[in-house]
C-alpha cells in the first residue's frame, strides 16, 4: 500500500506542497479524517491550521453516494445529475441542508473554541483531507474558502480519484496529490492502517496544533515545531509474524535528557495517538527522552476474533514493553539514563506488569486509566518502582478497580483528576495528566544517570 497511516500520508503530501511553503499558505482541515494529514503538512510548512465542518448530504435510502455536502457557513455544492436521477427536488435538497446546520455549528464552535473562521483575503489556502473519492466535500469545503475570501484554493489529499479532477478545477485552482488513480474505491484500500478518528482525538489534535503555532497563549502563528528532536524508528522485536522484524515508534531524545520514559498505549490505538504524543512532548520539555511505539503489528490490530483477543494480552503487550526498553538502553545516548514507563487503560496493565519483571530497573511508572485488575495481586506485589495511578473522577469503575489495587502495591499514589472521563478529552484534563506525570517523573528518576546492565 503507498501509505503506512494517516500521518505517513500527510508527510508525503507535505513533500508535495512544498512549493507554496514561500506563499506562507493557511491549512484548512476536513477533520475527521483529514486532520491527521492536515496536521503533518501544517506542521512541516510552518503553516497555521484551521479546521472546517462539511457534512455530506445523504438521500434517504442512498447511503452509497452522497448527493452533496454542505459547509458551515451555509456554502454547499450538489451532485445535480444524481440529485435528479432520485427525482429529488430543490426543497428536498434544502431540507437536507437544513438538518445538517445543527450538527455543523456544533462542530465548528467545539473545534475553533467559538472563534469564527478567519479572514482569507487574498490569502492562499490548502485543503487538506485523507482521500477524494466522490468530490462532493472538496467541493463544498472550497465554497466555503472562497466565502471567506480565499484568493487561491488548493485541494491536496494522499491519494484523490483522478476521474474528479476535471470537475473539481470547476471550484478549484489546483488538485496536488500523492496518487490519482482514476477510480479510488474504498479509501481503506490506499492505507494500511485507517482507524476511525473520534471526536476526542479531534480536539486534541486541534488543542496540540494550537498550542504549535503558538496561540494557546495568545501569540500568532507560525511557532516553530516543539520537537525537533524527535524521529520515526523500527523497534526490533523478536517473535513477529508475517515476515516483519520490529514495530514502528517515534524517539524523542532532548538534549541533555536526565531520564528515559517508555509508552505502551491503550487497546486499539497507535504510537501515533494524539494522547500519548501530548503527554510525550510535555515529558520531553521537561528534559526526558521517550519512546513511543505500536504495541502491535498491523496485522495484529485487524478487528476480528482472532486478533481482539490480543489487546487484553497483558503477558504479550508487557513483553514487548520489555523488549523496547532494553533495545532503547542499548543506544548511546539512553544507555546510562535511568528508565519510567508511562501507560494507559490497558497499556497501564502492561506497564505495570513490565515492572514488575524488571526490579531496579524501572524507577517510575505513571498508569493512566489503568487496568491494574488485568494483574495478579502478586505481579502487584513485586514492583518497586514508584508507581503514580492516574484516574478520571467520572471513570468509576476504573477508579473502583484503581483503589482495589492500591493495597497490593509499595509505593504508591492514586492521583483523581475531577471531572475526567476515562480518555481525558474535557478541557485541561489532559495537559493536567500530562504535568503531574512530568511531575512524577522529575521527582522519581535519579537526576544523574545511573550504570546498569542493558539486559
Amino acid at each position: 500500500m503507498p501509505f503506512r497511516d494517516r500521518q505517513d500520508g500527510g508527510r508525503q503530501l507535505a513533500a508535495a506542497l512544498e512549493r507554496f511553503r514561500r506563499e506562507r499558505p493557511l491549512v484548512l482541515a476536513v477533520p475527521r479524517g483529514g486532520l491527521s494529514v492536515a496536521c503533518v503538512v501544517a506542521r512541516a510548512l510552518a503553516a497555521p491550521l484551521e479546521p472546517l465542518a462539511v457534512l455530506k448530504l445523504v438521500a434517504p435510502g442512498h447511503p452509497e453516494r452522497p448527493v452533496g455536502a454542505v459547509a458551515e457557513g451555509g456554502a454547499s455544492w450538489t451532485d445535480v445529475r444524481l440529485a435528479r436521477a432520485l427525482r429529488l427536488s430543490e426543497a428536498d435538497l434544502a431540507e437536507l441542508a437544513a438538518r445538517a446546520t445543527p450538527e455543523l455549528l456544533r462542530r465548528g464552535r467545539a473545534w475553533r473554541g467559538g472563534r469564527a473562521l478567519p479572514d482569507l483575503a487574498g490569502r492562499t489556502v490548502l485543503l487538506v483531507d485523507d482521500g477524494v473519492a466522490t468530490g462532493a466535500t472538496a467541493r463544498a469545503a472550497a465554497r466555503a474558502a472562497r466565502a471567506h475570501g480565499a484568493a487561491w484554493v488548493v485541494l491536496a489529499a494522499p491519494v484523490v480519484a483522478g476521474r474528479l479532477v476535471p470537475e473539481l478545477r470547476a471550484d478549484l485552482d489546483e488538485v496536488v496529490a500523492v496518487e490519482l488513480p482514476f477510480e479510488l474505491g474504498p479509501l481503506a484500500r490506499w492505507y494500511r492502517e485507517l482507524p476511525p478518528v473520534e471526536e476526542g482525538e479531534t480536539l486534541a489534535l486541534l488543542r496540540e496544533a494550537r498550542r504549535d503555532e503558538g496561540l494557546a497563549d495568545g501569540a500568532g502563528p507560525g511557532a516553530e515545531p516543539a520537537d525537533p528532536e524527535e524521529r520515526e524508528t523500527v523497534v526490533p522485536m523478536r517473535g513477529l509474524e508475517c515476515g516483519r522484524t520490529g514495530l514502528d515508534g517515534t524517539l524523542g531524545v532532548p538534549a541533555g535528557a536526565r531520564g528515559l520514559v517508555v509508552f505502551a498505549h491503550g487497546a486499539g490505538s497507535t504510537h501515533a495517538g494524539a494522547r500519548n504524543r501530548r503527554v510525550a512532548q510535555a515529558l520531553r520539555r521537561a528534559g526526558l527522552a521517550t519512546l513511543l511505539f505500536d504495541l502491535l503489528t498491523p496485522e495484529e490490530r485487524a478487528e476480528d476474533e482472532a486478533t481482539l483477543q490480543l489487546r487484553f494480552d497483558v503477558d504479550l503487550l508487557s513483553a514487548r514493553v520489555v523488549q523496547a526498553l532494553r533495545w532503547a538502553r542499548r543506544r548511546p545516548a539512553l544507555e546510562q539514563l535511568s528508565v519510567g514507563l508511562f501507560g494507559a487503560s490497558t497499556g497501564g496493565a502492561a506497564a505495570l506488569a513490565a515492572a514488575s519483571a524488571l526490579p531496579g530497573e524501572v524507577r517510575a511508572v505513571v498508569a493512566r486509566g489503568a487496568r491494574p485488575d488485568l494483574l495478579a495481586p502478586e505481579v502487584l506485589a513485586r514492583i518497586d518502582a514508584a508507581v503514580l495511578l492516574l484516574v478520571g473522577g467520572r471513570d468509576e469503575m476504573v477508579l473502583s478497580l484503581n483503589r482495589s489495587a492500591l493495597p497490593h502495591l509499595r509505593r504508591c499514589e492514586l492521583a483523581v483528576l475531577p471531572g475526567a472521563s476515562h480518555l481525558f478529552e474535557e478541557p485541561g484534563a489532559l495537559a493536567a495528566v500530562a504535568r503531574l506525570s512530568a511531575d512524577w517523573f522529575g521527582r522519581h528518576l535519579p537526576a544523574l544517570p545511573e550504570s546498569r546492565p542493558a539486559g
